[in-house]
């Protein structure tokens, strides 16, 4: 059964944390029900149960729930089993937060404890309001040097978008990539796989992913074993490395906030704002569907018509 959910994954090009997500969820609905009946056994009571629990017993969020629910719809499309109405599943609340902001001080602290290839990836998360995964899989082709401009390819949604390359990052980034082409020199000599290529590109294109431009800008230090494929190559850098190195800086800069590298988008949409940039251009660069969402960030700010100016000030 989990074969078949991960070979109908597949077939969408759904991407390997989607695939084990799924997959994890699959087997938690399975043990929660005793691990002695099979899905297809069951149907929306024994879902309904489940989702439920997460939400009353283990207290989990609302977009946890979601993640769950979407699994599992999922595990019963590729089980040709219709699942009736959910209208009974007790729906963990989704409270309304509002982004945690450094200011331009903090942002320059914290940045400031932050080295090597880390501290370029986050001033680069920082300038282009880039999401984790977008700057981790960034590739050399996709840097614009000249043009000042970075193109994130499959954003959230699966969309790509242009966003803003920061003027004090070029030449930076220029020596980076120089270590980094040395690196692709060597694995070219060693005769190492050329690395993962999105969807059915490589087979269409046999040999691209040994190309210069196809390369991870942040590639990891050590090769290492594609799980689907089995075959032994260099993969990007491991995300977990970059969000450990921000949680040090934060606790080193001795910032009081909750600091994670999503806050670094968050404070390059409030700068641009505060620095009178519009609210259209702002989503653009964010690559928000809906500018609603971006409309986050006018509550940050407290400024234009909704401005206030408190009764102690006056």
């Amino acid at each position: 059964m989990l074969d078949q959910v991960r070979h109908r994954i597949r077939m969408r090009h759904y991407s390997i944390r989607t695939e084990r997500t799924y997959v994890h969820w699959v087997k938690r609905f399975v043990v929660f029900h005793g691990s002695t009946r099979h899905p297809r056994e069951m149907g929306g009571q024994e879902v309904t149960a489940f989702l439920s629990a997460l939400a009353t017993d283990r207290n989990v969020a609302a977009s946890t729930q979601n993640q769950a629910l979407s699994a599992l719809l999922f595990l019963y499309k590729v089980l040709a089993v219709e699942l009736p109405w959910l209208d009974e599943v007790r729906r963990a609340k989704k409270p309304v937060r509002l982004p945690t902001v450094l200011t331009q001080a903090e942002v320059r602290v914290l940045l400031a404890h932050i080295e090597g290839m880390h501290g370029l990836m986050a001033r680069l998360m920082y300038g282009t309001g880039m999401r984790l995964m977008e700057c981790v899989r960034l590739r050399v082709k996709d840097l614009e040097l000249e043009r000042r401009e970075v193109i994130v390819r499959m954003g959230k949604g699966g969309r790509d978008r242009i966003t803003v390359l920061p003027e004090s990052l070029v030449i930076p980034l220029e020596a980076h990539l120089a270590l980094v082409k040395e690196w692709w020199l060597r694995d070219r000599a060693d005769g190492i796989e050329g690395v993962e290529l999105p969807n059915a590109y490589g087979r269409k294109n046999p040999g691209i992913g040994k190309t210069w431009g196809w390369q991870w800008v942040f590639p990891s230090h050590d090769l290492s074993i594609d799980p689907r494929t089995q075959l032994r190559r260099r993969h990007h850098t491991y995300e977990q490395s970059l969000q450990r190195a921000v949680s040090r800086a934060a606790a080193h800069a001795r910032i009081a906030k909750p600091v994670s590298t999503h806050t670094l988008r968050h404070s390059f949409a409030t700068h641009l704002m505060e620095a009178g940039y519009d609210i259209r251009t702002v989503q653009e660069l964010l690559g928000h569907k809906d500018v609603s969402t971006t409309m986050i960030y006018t509550h940050v700010l407290n400024r234009g018509g909704r401005g206030v100016v408190s009764p102690l000030d006056r």
